[in-house]
């Protein structure tokens, strides 16, 4: 174990975490959004959807090349949260030895 493991970890972690919570914001806000309970006209809504969508967008786009529109639903941002899972509990500690 090098010394810089519990570096990766300490900060590896939570990035992973914060950006599985940037995506679940960013699900429910599409949703509230395409049901009009929450409108973009609004400065805060806004800029909380232009920030999610800045954040999200560059992860999610190589996945909707690859996963087709099923039913009119869009299952990307569904791998990604599973995928940031996987690398966050079962790939980093296994490439760190912890397991």
């Amino acid at each position: 174990m090098s010394i810089l493991d519990p570096i990766i970890i300490y900060i590896l972690y939570p990035v992973l975490g914060l950006l599985q919570f940037i995506v679940l914001v960013s699900i429910i806000m599409s949703w509230l959004i395409n049901f009009n309970v929450i409108n973009t006209g609004n400065q805060l809504v806004a800029m909380i959807w232009q920030i999610s969508n800045a954040i999200t967008e560059p992860l999610l786009g190589p996945i909707r090349r690859f996963v087709p529109v099923l039913g009119g639903m869009d299952f990307s941002a569904l791998i990604l949260l599973l995928l940031l899972r996987f690398v966050q509990m079962g790939l980093l500690p296994q490439l760190l030895g912890i397991l």
